[in-house]
């Protein structure tokens, strides 16, 4: 079984920066790719930022130049910068892992999310 588990977020006014991390642990043979996905209420889910093991990055046009994705292969772990946070970025940020376990089987695995609230 593959763990997800953020952490960081939490409150901050308009123009102002905060961080999340994520580890994936568990029955893990290879990671693919690692991103983040937010959620504000009434809305679905939408893609943040996407990275996979060659460090190629994708994000949501709403965050580019304001949001940066990177992650640590060595120790499972991705982390979101977040700049110029803006109201509309309040959300449940979800960390979301990709890749093959320990049995070669796939999975696709999610963390419980965390609380980003940007006050205008």
């Amino acid at each position: 079984q593959v763990h997800v588990v953020e952490s960081g977020g939490g409150f901050v006014q308009a123009g102002g920066s905060l961080s999340l991390s994520c580890e994936a642990s568990g029955s893990i043979f290879t990671i693919v790719a690692m991103g983040w996905y937010r959620q504000a209420p009434g809305k679905e889910r939408e893609l943040v930022a996407t990275t996979n093991a060659g460090h190629s990055t994708n994000y949501a046009d709403s965050v580019k130049g304001r949001f940066t994705i990177s992650r640590l292969n060595a120790q499972n772990m991705v982390y979101l910068q977040m700049n110029s946070l803006k109201s509309e970025d309040t959300a449940v940020y979800y960390c979301n892992v990709r890749g093959y376990n320990s049995e070669r089987k796939v999975f696709d695995a999610w963390g419980r999310g965390s609380q980003v609230t940007v006050s205008s």
